[in-house]
């Protein structure tokens, strides 16, 4: 059983058995930030080979999403409004519920954006500057691509040819198991070096493909003008901050910051770390960003907000919002505290 099969299994059980509805109110904290990325309309198909279709939800289910939290009693806000909240008490408001989306693609803009609207519902979108200047290798989305349209591959990694065949589904989503998890355990400069290179051997133009997918300035600033909406950082390059000696850290983090403010006309208050698991941004990293000016750093470390996260502004958890799970009773799982609780080892907070 796969990884993702084991995961619906085990959010399958925890809703059908009840567990989640009995412990709700006791594990649900002060609220859930969600994250996303990729909102799309059903018609957008996707070959068979498509590993980051993971990234991407329809508007209908983000739709029906807003309406769940709503349903359990939760209050949609603005990621700055939440974090005001828990400096007051809990019994004095409903539990929260943030929205967030990383990366600032041009489907924030034209679809997800409609249905915020729609509902009068907060939304936050973290930008990388390099993403919108198509300086950045989305190197998940190169990497994809040239999987796809070939029916076999070589690549050098660390002075070392590796070649795969793949013609078959079975044999590209292979390749992509092993290539993704090397791309993204690698050092930053080399994993640009080597998406580049692997581009230009197979004719990819990583630019366009970064410009196409990603909003313009001019775009950013037309959604940055929606009272709904507040624009975040999320380093220059989309760098896991992690990885970065903390000169190179500080410059990602700081001039972030300085650039979307500029460009915008208004603070940055926030900031998302690109992947945010616990190997892509630890202690060292929330204190630079605290450091850096931000009032809250997000992660994509799993659970909802409690209390004790006032204390930990720059570490808070988010709730993936995934195509990988696009069933309500999964999210409904998720927000009730009880999947975060279990994968941080029965610990409120996950910060070290």
């Amino acid at each position: 059983m796969t990884s993702v099969a084991l995961i619906k299994s085990g959010l399958n059980a925890a809703y059908f058995s009840g567990l989640t509805h009995i412990l709700r109110k006791s594990l649900r904290g002060r609220g859930t930030i969600f994250c996303l990325h990729h909102v799309v309309p059903p018609h957008i198909k996707r070959g068979e080979f498509s590993p980051n279709a993971k990234l991407e939800i329809s508007p209908e289910f983000l739709g029906e999403i807003i309406r769940l939290v709503r349903k359990r009693g939760y209050e949609t806000l603005s990621l700055s409004d939440a974090i005001a909240r828990l400096d007051e008490p809990e019994s004095s408001h409903k539990p929260f519920a943030v929205f967030t989306l990383d990366d600032g693609y041009k489907d924030n803009l034209t679809h997800a954006q409609s249905v915020f609207n729609t509902l009068n519902c907060p939304f936050t979108v973290f930008v990388a500057p390099g993403i919108v200047e198509g300086s950045v290798e989305l190197w998940w989305r190169g990497l994809e691509k040239i999987i796809a349209e070939n029916i076999s591959i070589y690549v050098e990694i660390e002075g070392f040819t590796h070649s795969y065949k793949t013609q078959s589904i079975a044999e590209k989503n292979k390749a992509w198991d092993i290539l993704s998890s090397a791309l993204e355990a690698a050092p930053e400069l080399a994993q640009r070096q080597i998406i580049r290179d692997l581009a230009k051997r197979y004719n990819i133009d990583l630019q366009a493909m970064c410009l196409d997918t990603a909003m313009t300035w001019d775009e950013i600033r037309r959604l940055s003008k929606n009272p709904l909406c507040s624009i975040g950082a999320h380093t220059m390059n989309h760098y896991a901050i992690s990885k970065l000696a903390v000169e190179d850290a500080d410059v990602e983090l700081v001039n972030s910051r300085v650039t979307i403010a500029e460009k915008l006309e208004q603070s940055v208050e926030h900031f998302a770390f690109p992947y945010g698991q616990e190997c892509a941004a630890g202690p060292r990293d929330f204190g630079l960003a605290a450091k850096a000016g931000y009032v809250s750093s997000v992660t994509t470390r799993k659970g909802v907000i409690y209390d004790a996260h006032k204390n930990h502004l720059q570490a808070l958890p988010r709730v993936m919002i995934s195509g990988r799970y696009s069933k309500l009773r999964y999210l409904d799982a998720m927000i009730s505290g009880v999947p975060g609780i279990i994968i941080n080892k029965f610990k409120l907070t996950n910060v070290t």
